[in-house]
């Protein structure tokens, strides 16, 4: 699948021309990027099948996530202990975050993994008319890390 990276504005003047001359879009990457680093990160994540990330996006999980993006907890340990799961649970899901894009396990001063959210919003998109197996993708969008 082909690409195209550039600046807002020239995402914004692109999609203006496609108004005046709809046949633009037809030959046009459907996918922008705001960097070819952005752009490898969210390829790489195209292998995340729709089905596995509604999967992965349940209630529990979403709560998760929230937790950490909210409390920033310093390791798996404590994260776990917030949520009131098991450790070897949390650190599953995780490690299906982190295939995902959403979440990077960072090491701290004192070697200890801590989940950090990298991923603001999660874009999914299905073509229902496309054949089994086809047609279906995520992206990651990473907006902006957190610090």
């Amino acid at each position: 699948m082909t690409y195209k990276t550039g600046t807002i504005g020239e995402f914004m003047a692109w999609t203006k021309m496609v108004v005046h001359d709809p046949s633009l879009a037809d030959t046009a990457p459907k996918r922008w990027f705001d960097s070819e680093a952005t752009a490898e990160v969210a390829l790489k994540r195209d292998a995340v099948s729709a089905e596995a990330m509604v999967k992965l996006l349940s209630p529990e999980n979403l709560r998760l996530i929230r937790t950490i993006s909210d409390k920033q907890p310093e390791s798996v340990h404590a994260l776990a202990m917030i949520m009131a799961r098991k450790q070897g649970s949390v650190s599953r899901t995780l490690k299906k975050l982190v295939e995902a894009g959403i979440i990077e396990m960072e090491k701290g001063s004192d070697r200890r993994l801590r989940p950090r959210l990298i991923a603001r919003r999660v874009n999914l998109e299905i073509d229902f008319t496309a054949t089994p197996g086809e047609g279906m993708f995520m992206t990651a969008e990473k907006i902006k890390a957190l610090a």
